[in-house]
């Protein structure tokens, strides 16, 4: 059961992790993603450049359909067509970013979803992802149900956590 995994990209050389649980499956109660990290990649995520050199850690299924771009960072592929990211130097220096996922929360989210478990990392990045909601809140109180020209950016941002933006 057990899924040994080797990583060796531009962020990252010799990483090993272990997938102790199945694809998708055994998620901690707290954890409940609307959307997958294949339907991420698809809707249009990061620009399109946040997953351009590491595709061989994951299923190549994940990136058939997705919305790609190696050479920058283009918002007209992300879903709502805005640029809703932070550079990585924001990250770091407000320590969002643990060393064993240097690229931040969606690879943690990647990796969970692979079945790589860490009990202290998986607890901080839940608790994140939680934090969300007050983005989400805002939303539904500022927006008409289904608006998607209303909150763009914060849409774009919100669907940047697995959560399914498009639905408010």
């Amino acid at each position: 059961m057990k899924k040994k995994i080797i990583v060796n990209d531009k962020m990252q050389k010799g990483y090993c992790y272990e997938c102790i649980e199945p694809e998708g499956q055994n998620f901690d109660p707290r954890f409940k993603p609307e959307l997958t990290p294949q339907q991420m990649l698809e809707l249009g995520v990061f620009g399109g450049k946040y997953m351009t050199d590491c595709q061989k850690e994951f299923p190549a299924s994940w990136f058939k359909n997705a919305k790609l771009c190696p050479h920058k960072h283009d918002a007209d592929l992300n879903c709502f067509g805005v640029n809703a990211s932070l550079p990585l130097s924001v990250w770091m220096k407000k320590a969002w970013i643990h060393p064993i996922d240097p690229r931040g929360w969606f690879q943690w989210y990647c990796r969970y979803y692979m079945g790589r478990r860490l009990i202290d990392e998986d607890d901080r990045q839940i608790k994140r992802w939680k934090a969300i909601q007050r983005h989400i809140a805002q939303v539904k109180r500022y927006c008409k149900k289904n608006d998607l020209d209303c909150r763009k950016k914060q849409r774009q941002a919100i669907l940047h956590w697995a959560y399914d933006s498009r639905k408010l």
